[in-house]
Parts: structure tokens; C-alpha cells; sequence
């Protein structure tokens, strides 16, 4: 930061990373019993294992319903006969069947108890099939307030697509709704009107078609969270490329609304750019079997897995504007970066309790920057992740409250990237954070993590207790305030607005020369070869300053 007190202005930018709306990163702080049984593992979850779903639905958007089933397979792991399955209204669970017998369902709000018959032994492979219909709810905002968007394209065909993250997928599949337990693969059936086509995750093993419509169905070969899991109908034409990266050959394909080919030929040459990047920084992405996709949607975009979404209009930055103010962020598709770089950090490690959303969003909006840095430097990169710092409103802390579905503060993307920038700093040796970042992703492959096992292990690779380093980014609304004072031939300094030990050295600049400070909560001193010494503190580090003279 610039010499002088810092004083924080914020605003609310209408992006992905600021919306406020009734949906994803709204405000609430009074819970349900509805929000406990959404958001922890009760006991009627955690007594089994999933491991297959075969979700055949048939979508109808004339009249804008679905109906259809779930097959769901799981591992006994402790003996029970009651089972929690998920579906919010205005969906209805018609019937439950296990070996083609049907079962008792106790309904209480959008949980929903299946009484089991038979013996549930440990160890065994069970399953059971859900039956489910009705008007699913429609998108208001999305992908903030998410649910089922019934549009249409400009020539009058419809354009569906499905986002549910934060709400949960249950707004429109019946699952079980919790982040902690991915299934390990998946099949996805869908049957849409013949002149149309859907689009979901993994690969396209077969179309079926009936006449007046057609079913296509896509197989999943890796572990997939529930809200990644989509549907995308529409018009669609196609075309593919393979990537040669770390890991062989990747299927890209895209697909887009008729019409839009040549357009998006040409923008979509982001897609490789990124790829190419990311696995420089993060290692190699992390489904090859399923390939990567990039769909276009009638909404702005979300990381679905393999399936990503897009509709940022094919216009650089986010929707055509810098959201960093500096001229980097119209250097890329906002919306291809951002939403892919989630392959990453969201869907190879995921939260397992959505309060730890910042593993997903604070390391995906710093690899922004990682991609400025891959093409353009250094320089650059540090430049683009500082002017993101303008929108940070440090009102609540990045992280949520647990198990009641929360997802705590908005400032998880730039304050968190920032906080991740510093990190970098601190580390002071940029292919160590490199590795790093490449371990984070083999350590933790197609696993849920919570916030402390990744403070644990970055606290461990980079050699430094960031305990109280996470509490001041993470759990606190302060920004660490460096004080300072030159006297005579002295320079004294202090921190301020901290946590307790909050102890992190700065790299400062003292007449054209770099050195460290390390600054603790009582007054340190430094002795200065001049009075008039010219003194910066590098801006890389997310904090204020004030001169007390």
C-alpha cells in the first residue's frame, strides 16, 4: 500500500462475485430445522456410501415439467433402515422402490425419510430407485438464484439449463444433498423434445431416438458433486479439438446455439489458452476420462464438472467490463477462465460443508491471475488481483457457519484471492508455489476437504504456522493495519487491527533497497543510515498503512 492511512471504499459491482441476490451469498442469519437437515450429515446420511446414480429424466418445456428417476447405489457402512433422500417442492416424490418393492416415505419439508424393509448389512452394495415429477423451480437470478431457466433463443426454440449451487441440486433431482459425499460415477438420461438436444456431464455414450423426441445419455467416469451435475437443452450445433497436455490427449468440444459457430471458433480459442495455463500452474486437469466441454447457456455460466456453462455474450472481460479496473481483465473471457479454472478448485477438490466455499472461490479467482501471469507476466498478474481489492466490502468473515447450508461472505473471491496473493509473498520463492499448488491438487484428487486440512497442508509445504494468518483473512472482518514512524535515524512500526499472534513479515523497499520487516503488536524498531530515507511497503501484501507522524 501506498505511505499514508488507507482508507477502503467499496462498492457492489453486479458480477459473480458481488451479487447479493435471494439466492447463492444472500445474507442470513437465522436458521431452520430445514437448514440443518439441508446443510449437516445427519444420521439418517451418514450410515451409507454413495456410488452410482443413473438420473433418466424426461423435460418437457412447454410446460415447463420434468419427471422421471433416480437409481441410487450405495455402500452399507453401519446398519440402518432409514434413509434421507432430498427434494425440494415444488417436486414430489412419487413413489420409492428397493427390489421392485415399495417403500414408506416420511416427508418433512424438503427431506425426505425412506423407510427400508430389508436388512442393511455393512459392507454390502444396496440401491434404490426414486420416483419424482412436477414444475421445478424456475431461475430467478441465475446462476445466484438458481434452479430450472425456460428461455428461448432468438429464433423461438427452447433453451434450457439447469444451476443450483448454494441451493442444491435437490431443487430439481432427488439426491442426496450434501457436499461431504460425491458419488463416484454417474449416468444421465435425458429425453427432450427430437428437435432439440441436452447437453450433461462426462461423455455422450448413445442417443435414443423415439420419434418426437429423442434421449441423450451421458456417463460420468470420476467422482461428481451434486450441484455440478446439470442439464443444457437447446439447439445446438458442435465442434471439438484434443489438447495435447500433461496427462495425453483431452477431448475439448463445444457446444453452441446455431448460428453462433464461426463466433465462437474464433472466441472460444481462450479455452486451450486456459488449459494450457492451468495445468503450467495446477497440474493436469483433473477429468480426463470425461473430457471438458464448454456449453453455451442462457444464463452468465457455472463450473459445472466437464460440462462447463457459458454465456458471457462472447465478449472479453465479464460481460465486456474489467472487473479489475487495470486493462488485464479484457484480456480474456471472464467467464471461460473463471468457470473452468473450477475444474480445479470446486470440482477435483471440493468443500465438504459449503461454509468452506473459499476453497473454491478465493484459489479460482486468484488463478485469474495465474492466467494473466502465464501470458502477459508477472507484473501483470499482481497488478490485475490488486485492483480487485476496490470491492471488497470486509462486512462478515469468508468463512461460513456450519452446517445449517451457509456460505458465508461474498469476500471469499477477491478478498480471498488476495489473501492467497500475499501467501505468494510470504513464500518468497515462486516455484515452491508453484509445486505447491500442483501438490495441493494431487494431495487432495477428486477429494471433499475441509478448511483445515488445506490450512494444514499449506502451513506444512511453505514451512510457516499460518494459524493466525488464516484467522485474520478467514474468520476476521480486520485488515492487519502496519503503523509506522521514522524519527530521526529510526524506523518504528507495529501491527494493528490483528488477531492475537498475528506476527507476518513484510518485504519493504528503503532507499532502492528491498528488505524484510517483521512486525508484531508491540513497537519494533530499525535502524536507518539517513534521515531521510525513502520507505515503500510492497503493495502485494492486502494491508493498510498509517503514519503516525
Amino acid at each position: 500500500m501506498k505511505n499514508g492511512f488507507y482508507i477502503l471504499i467499496s462498492f457492489v459491482i453486479f458480477s459473480s462475485i458481488n451479487t447479493f441476490s435471494q439466492g447463492l451469498l444472500s445474507e442470513k442469519n437465522n436458521f431452520t430445522k430445514q437448514d440443518t437437515l439441508r446443510g449437516s450429515i445427519t444420521p439418517e446420511r451418514v450410515w451409507w456410501d454413495l456410488t452410482y446414480y443413473h438420473l433418466d429424466i424426461t423435460v418437457d418445456p412447454d410446460k415447463k415439467f420434468i419427471s422421471g428417476k433416480n437409481t441410487i447405489k450405495y455402500k452399507v457402512l453401519n446398519e440402518n433402515k432409514t434413509m434421507q433422500i432430498d427434494l425440494q417442492a415444488p417436486l414430489k416424490i412419487t413413489k420409492v422402490t428397493q427390489d421392485g418393492k415399495v417403500l414408506t416415505v416420511i416427508h418433512d419439508g424438503n427431506a425426505h425419510f425412506v423407510k427400508l424393509v430389508k436388512n442393511q448389512n455393512i459392507g454390502k452394495i444396496e440401491s434404490i430407485v426414486v420416483y419424482y415429477e412436477g414444475n421445478p423451480k424456475e431461475a430467478k437470478n441465475a446462476p445466484w438464484d438458481g434452479g430450472f431457466s425456460w428461455k428461448k433463443d432468438k429464433k423461438g426454440n427452447h433453451f434450457v439449463a439447469t444451476s443450483c449451487q448454494g441451493l442444491g441440486a435437490s431443487v430439481w433431482w432427488p439426491c442426496k444433498d450434501h457436499m461431504y459425499d460425491e458419488v463416484d460415477s454417474m449416468r444421465i438420461s435425458v429425453t427432450v423434445p427430437s428437435n432439440l438436444m441436452d447437453v450433461s456431464n462426462g461423455r455422450l455414450e448413445s442417443i435414443e431416438d423415439h420419434g418426437t423426441t429423442k434421449t441423450y445419455n451421458w456417463f460420468v467416469d470420476n467422482p461428481i458433486n451434486n450441484y455440478g451435475v446439470n442439464v443444457n437443452i437447446g439447439n445446438y450445433t458442435h465442434f471439438s479439438e484434443v489438447f495435447y497436455g500433461e496427462n495425453g490427449n483431452l477431448d475439448m468440444d463445444y457446444y453452441v446455439l446455431k448460428g453462433r459457430l464461426e463466433k465462437a471458433k474464433n472466441h472460444f480459442k481462450d479455452a486451450p489458452k486456459m488449459m494450457k495455463a492451468f495445468e503450467h500452474w495446477f497440474g493436469p486437469y483433473p477429468f480426463y476420462k470425461d473430457g471438458y466441454k464448454l456449453v453455451e447457456v442462457p444464463y452468465l455460466g457455472m463450473e459445472h464438472q466437464s460440462s462447463v456453462t457459458y454465456g458471457n455474450q462472447y465478449k472479453k472481460g465479464y460481460l465486456g467490463r474489467d472487473l479489475s479496473g487495470t486493462g488485464w481483465g479484457l484480456k480474456f473471457d471472464f467467464i471461460i477462465i473463471h468457470e473452468s479454472g473450477h475444474e480445479w478448485f470446486a470440482n477435483n477438490i471440493t468443500n465438504k460443508d459449503i461454509a468452506d466455499m473459499w476453497i473454491h472461490e478465493s484459489f479460482t479467482n486468484y488463478s485469474e491471475s495465474l492466467f494473466v501471469e502465464y501470458y502477459y507476466g508477472k507484473k501483470a498478474s499482481s497488478e490485475y488481483i490488486i485492483g480487485l481489492r476496490k470491492s471488497i466490502a470486509n462486512k462478515k468473515p469468508i468463512i461460513g457457519k456450519y452446517n445449517v447450508n451457509n456460505e458465508g461472505s461474498g469476500d471469499m473471491y477477491n478478498k480471498g484471492g488476495n489473501m492467497l496473493h500475499t501467501l505468494r509473498q510470504l513464500v518468497d520463492n515462486d516455484e515452491k508455489w508453484r509445486s505447491i499448488l500442483r501438490k495441493m491438487n494431487k494431495t487432495f484428487y477428486h477429494q471433499t476437504v475441509t478448511t483445515v486440512q488445506i490450512e494444514n497442508f499449506l502451513s506444512t509445504e511453505t514451512g510457516i504456522d499460518l494459524s493466525a494468518f488464516f484467522n485474520q483473512y478467514l474468520r476476521d472482518i480486520r485488515i492487519p493495519i502496519l503503523e509506522y514512524k521514522i524519527e530521526n535515524k529510526t524506523l518504528k512500526y507495529r501491527w494493528t487491527n490483528t488477531v492475537s499472534n498475528f506476527k507476518m513479515p513484510l518485504k519493504v523497499t528503503i532507499d532502492s533497497k528491498e528488505t524484510w520487516i517483521y512486525p508484531r503488536e508491540n513497537w519494533e524498531s530499525l535502524d536507518l543510515k539517513t534521515i531521510n530515507n525513502n520507505f515503500k511497503i510492497d503493495d502485494n501484501f492486502y494491508i493498510f498503512t498509517k503514519n503516525k507522524l
